[in-house]
């Protein structure tokens, strides 16, 4: 029997295989209606076969790929989550963002949300319902920040955007209704990558205002450079069906190395800097908990998970959830994939007890 949308949304919040594994708490969610291995979710298989059927591009257009971004994705809240736009002044100039609110006047959690698109994409609009859910599960103020975007304005700007947003809830938390002991910073992709950059500029002005970073398929190492613990490798992927298929899924972002490198970096800053890959902090010793969340067939996965290790090794508390079956972006089909739910839900779990 078919399998509702909510039914597989709730197998998802009760199936985990929970270990430590290189002092790294580590979870993997199974795809919720197969027991097969080595393959893609249904769903997104439907997708990406969807997608082999459409005309490829032939070269990098921004314009394009900034369009090409996001999904459609749907409001599953169930409470009423208030929305409200703000200016954040900066000497760059403000920062627009969004405010996702639960309705409460009690003083909340704060999560400030970076949105991906490799540096030079995506908007508020993609990471709208997410951050809607993320505000009702964790009953926390969520800010969604619309930091400034290569190439237009390469590194740091971006970076620096975001941990001006980090600096303005600190210094408004009482306007805004919440609590300056409770500021976690949230992030997919590349915005991830900013997420935890905040982290390390945080504890590098001795500020430590950041008490918790949820990292959903992070970007860490802009250049997939080797290091003492990561090297890329096929090999580690299990594949076991749709083996052309899901190779093109794993490796879809391995070419997008060198551009990023040409559009956010332009030459400012060198790729092992910790604040492009924060792989390459020689030390994490007193960033906040961290929650990395990965898909199977993501090639950013392996990456994601040496940082995991990194953190762990230098005492961080870390927890590490892999999501089978799925492909990078998967948060954004929130309504369609119930994973994108439940990432959701165990941010707003992390926030809840790693930060205890």
């Amino acid at each position: 029997m078919e399998q509702t949308y909510a039914q597989l949304v709730d197998y998802l919040s009760q199936s985990q295989n929970r270990n430590h594994k290189d002092g790294v708490e580590t979870i993997i969610k199974p795809i919720p209606d197969s027991e097969v291995t080595g393959n893609l979710d249904p769903r997104v298989l439907a997708v990406i076969q969807g997608y082999a059927a459409a005309e490829p591009g032939t070269s990098f257009d921004l314009v394009s790929a900034r369009a090409s971004m996001g999904w459609p994705n749907r409001d599953v809240t169930t409470t009423v989550i208030t929305s409200d736009h703000v200016m954040i002044p900066s000497a760059d100039g403000d920062i627009p963002a969004r405010l996702y609110r639960p309705d409460t006047i009690e003083t909340l959690p704060v999560i400030l949300f970076f949105h991906g698109g490799g540096f030079f994409g995506g908007t508020l609009e993609t990471v709208e319902h997410p951050c809607k859910r993320l505000a009702e599960k964790a009953n926390a103020l969520v800010v969604s920040v619309d930091y400034r975007l290569a190439p237009e304005h390469p590194f740091p700007a971006g970076l620096n955007d975001c941990f001006r947003a980090v600096e303005w809830v600190h210094e408004h938390a009482d306007e805004l209704g919440v609590s300056r002991d409770d500021i976690a910073v949230a992030g997919d992709s590349a915005g991830g990558n900013l997420a935890t950059a905040c982290c390390l500029m945080d504890r590098a002005q001795g500020t430590n205002w950041i008490t918790f970073q949820a990292l959903v398929y992070p970007v860490v190492n802009l250049g997939s450079i080797p290091t003492a613990d990561y090297k890329w490798d096929i090999g580690q992927y299990e594949i076991q069906h749709h083996h052309e298929l899901i190779r093109g899924v794993v490796t879809a972002l391995a070419d997008s190395d060198e551009l990023l490198n040409e559009v956010y970096l332009q030459g400012k800053a060198e790729l092992t800097n910790p604040l492009v890959s924060p792989l390459f902090a020689d030390d994490v010793t007193g960033l906040p908990p961290a929650l990395i969340i990965t898909a199977e067939y993501d090639y950013l996965r392996l990456e994601g998970e040496a940082y995991a290790r990194k953190l762990a090794l230098d005492g961080v508390k870390a927890r590490l959830i892999q999501y089978r079956g799925m492909d990078h972006a998967f948060m954004d089909k929130l309504g369609d994939y119930p994973q994108a739910e439940d990432c959701m839900a165990e941010i707003a779990n992390g926030l809840k007890e790693m930060t205890r």
